[in-house]
């Protein structure tokens, strides 16, 4: 064969091609090799490759090598600081140091949590050196060489002082079971009593470790107290940068010049009655287009926070580290500072605002037939709540919504009704769930723990929603824009068979050997609707189900029963609706406010880091809501209630009182003299001498034994366990704490048909 004739130097365009289709593994000689360069013009490619190191297009793959990267790339060896960790447990981290565009890559670093005897605990906040490999684009996996630095976070607490004058630190984490001891001279300006922020302090090996306080954030007896644990303990960025600060307050309403003019429509919000902020309107009325008889025309009117919100603005770059706003019962902790979430992009009645809104055009059935998007500046007719709502459409509407019942009530309603029939044959997963709201008096004490109302408002609300929610991906689509999707994938195959095994118990079949659908589960939730089992079997189908999470790449979302999904509805508190409003400017040339290469670039980082900061937020209110609860519970230490058990384990049971939804623990040790095993395919825990039984979802009475509201934790004592199989509701008789009743239990009744459970969730819509 002969050789391949010897050529030029090649350029530093097919030099960077080769170097990035072999990343790590490419040197001088190997390049000379590829291009078949002659050995006389080797001194002149090394001069070559030296030139392109100095302007800043090439650099080592890793200190003390001869081998190349495009500048951009992370070297093979590199130092990182962990970010985070994966809903699978795996870290992912960041580098150090980053010379390219955009934002940092990330780095997967499966299977290197948890402790080995090589690295041992490695965790958020530590300091790693990293291997690592390229693993598509802006993405790389590796494996820890070594741990760097490993930061101990700081501990917020109840600071005390004992009779001995000891200073004591009483951590609000459940998970940290000792205390700190707190030196006088380590102590600060912290008064007993407070919470405080404290730093463990090295050594002490044996014994109560010291720590040493850095800030006082407040007296634990103020309810206001209780969000900023939740606050501090996950993280949540309060202080806004100057630089966004100043964006906000130069913010300007905008003008019609390039927008419809929508003010002449009564456009509507309806709202939580003590909503903070209000990003979306609706109005409706019948489609005069005569090939549709009996159809719809509605519109859906967003915020245009993307108007406000610029790429490369300081706004922008606090709220994608923000992710989201996170609500508490007494506070908002926005995702954008209050000069727009609050006013100038919030749809406020009766004053101008910029807009992207969604005409759609709906048959009788409810099937959408086409949509338009433009960007819009509206006027809204009336900011209403959902309680007024309905009690107009029941024939008792107030002086606020009087006005609109005829014009916009009746005729959204209506739209809705045929949009309901097409939800039906659609047949999303229909699991009843329950929500409680803390009542607040004005001054900021706990009034009380109420039930949050589910109406039929509600729902008009939510099918809108979602119906231009489905536009937006199906519009991005269309147009091969990049689309921040919501994902929500099918249940694993291991939580499947473990449902299938306990309904068995319960002579209950799910399908098998076929791809299962929501409406396979909706079947068994209708079998129940009338029996005994309805809470525990929609309390372990809803477990079940996987938890939705932002993607670039869409995977369906198989809990609404639709191909495609995403959220475009509440820009002013996501930032996924932000950048699908920016893909939509983008795709339909609505504005030079679109997309940016580096949004497009940083997707899949963006997805990642923004499903983070949502799962924060959520654990951030349920920790906050449990410390509310004990707060208000704390008055009603000794005393009973009625309840039924939430979750089963080897420790114990938790437990949900009927009338105020609190949660709480019932260690094994209040269970009897009986040593109880736990039977994981049940869900129950079985006494090994007596063969009591307690079950997921059975009713009991408890006494409340302590209620600690710094820590969120409220412990009980089984007084008796009534209604396990029969579902009855009859008061148990009197018995001594600690005693639970021994129940004989009968097989299960076969269950009777009812109608489907439906979805009462809100307008919010936070998990979906």
């Amino acid at each position: 064969m002969a050789k391949k004739p010897r050529g030029p130097l090649p350029s530093k365009q097919e030099i960077l091609k080769f170097i990035a289709a072999n990343p790590g593994m490419v040197g001088k000689r190997e390049i000379a090799k590829a291009f078949n360069v002659a050995p006389a013009e080797r001194v002149a490619l090394k001069g070559l490759l030296r030139e392109m190191k100095r302007e800043g297009e090439l650099q080592p793959a890793s200190a003390g090598t001869q081998r190349l990267l495009p500048t951009g790339t992370l070297p093979e060896i590199c130092m990182a600081d962990i970010l985070r960790q994966t809903r699978d447990g795996d870290l992912v981290a960041r580098p150090v140091e980053w010379t390219g565009e955009g934002d940092p890559p990330q780095i997967d670093l499966s299977n290197s949590g948890g402790r080995s005897r090589e690295l041992g605990a490695v965790g958020i906040g530590d300091r790693v050196l990293v291997r690592i490999r390229q693993a598509g684009s802006h993405r790389y996996q590796g494996r820890i060489i070594r741990v760097l630095e490993q930061r101990e976070q700081p501990v917020l607490g109840l600071y005390s002082i004992t009779e001995e004058g000891e200073g004591r630190l009483q951590p609000t984490d459940r998970k940290l079971r000792h205390e700190f001891l707190i030196a006088p001279e380590d102590a600060g300006k912290a008064k007993p009593g407070e919470l405080v922020v404290a730093q463990p302090l090295p050594g002490r090996r044996f014994g109560l470790r010291s720590a040493r306080v850095t800030e006082v954030i407040g007296h634990a007896e103020d309810p206001r107290a209780l969000s900023l644990i939740a606050i501090h303990t996950h993280g949540i960025p309060t202080a806004f940068s100057a630089e966004a600060m100043r964006e906000a307050e130069a913010a300007k309403p905008v003008t019609p010049k390039d927008r419809e003019d929508l003010r002449p429509v009564p456009l509507i919000t309806i709202d939580p009655e003590d909503a903070r902020d209000h990003d979306d309107a609706v109005f409706a009325e019948p489609d005069t287009d005569p090939n549709n008889p009996g159809g719809w025309h509605a519109i859906v009117a967003i915020a245009d926070v993307a108007h406000y919100v610029r790429p490369h603005s300081g706004l922008d770059r606090e709220a994608r580290a923000r992710g989201n706003s996170t609500y508490f019962p007494d506070r908002v902790v926005p995702m954008l500072p209050e000069a727009l979430s609050a006013d100038l992009c919030s749809l406020i009645e009766n004053k101008d605002r910029a807009s992207l809104a969604v005409h759609l055009w709906f048959d009788a059935e409810g099937n959408k037939r086409r949509h338009k998007f433009v960007r819009a500046i509206i006027r809204v007719a009336a900011g209403l709540h959902y309680a007024q709502v309905q009690q107009a459409i029941d024939g008792a509407a107030d002086e606020g919504a009087a006005p609109w019942l005829e014009s916009v009530l009746k005729p959204l309603y209506a739209c809705h009704a045929a949009l309901n029939r097409a939800r039906q044959a659609r047949q999303p997963l229909s699991i009843t769930s329950d929500e409680r709201r803390v009542v607040l008096a004005p001054n900021g004490a706990i009034a009380a723990i109420r039930p949050r109302q589910s109406l039929l408002a509600h729902q008009v609300i939510e099918d809108f929603m979602i119906a231009a929610n489905v536009a937006a991906a199906e519009e991005l689509e269309k147009h091969r824009t990049p689309c921040m999707y919501r994902v929500h994938e099918p249940p694993s195959p291991d939580k499947v068979d473990s449902l299938r095994r306990f309904l068995e118990t319960l002579d209950l079949r799910l399908a098998k050997g076929q791809v299962l659908r929501p409406h396979h589960f909706n079947r068994i939730l209708e079998a129940v609707q009338q029996s005994e089992h309805m809470r525990l079997v929609n309390t372990v189908v809803l477990r079940t189900q996987m938890q939705a999470y932002y993607s670039a790449n869409n995977q369906g979302h198989f809990g609404l029963n639709l191909a495609r999904y995403a959220h475009f509805t509440s820009p002013i508190r996501r930032y996924s609706d932000v950048l699908v409003h920016r893909g939509l400017v983008s795709a339909l040339r609505l504005g030079p406010d679109g997309l940016t290469d580096e949004d497009r670039a940083s997707f899949d980082n963006i997805a990642e880091h923004i499903s983070f900061t949502e799962r924060r937020s959520m654990l951030a209110e349920r920790d906050s809501l449990d410390r509310f609860v004990a707060a208000f519970m704390a008055e009603h230490e000794g005393a009973d209630f009625a309840a039924h058990i939430t979750s089963v384990n080897r420790f114990g049971l938790f437990v949900e009182l009927d009338e105020t939804g609190a949660d709480g623990f019932v260690p094994m040790s209040a269970l009897g003299d009986d040593y109880y095993m736990h039977d994981e395919a049940r869900h129950a825990l079985v006494g090994r001498r007596t063969k009591k039984r307690f079950r997921l979802g059975d009713a009991v009475m408890v006494r409340l034994v302590e209620a600690t509201p710094v820590t969120g934790g409220l412990r009980f004592e089984l007084l008796n366990a009534y209604g396990q199989t029969t579902g009855s509701n009859r008061p148990p008789r009197k018995q001594q704490p600690g005693k639970p009743q021994n129940v004989k239990l009968p097989k299960p009744k076969k269950p009777k048909p009812g109608r489907p459970a439906g979805i009462r969730t809100g307008k919010k819509q936070k998990n979906r």
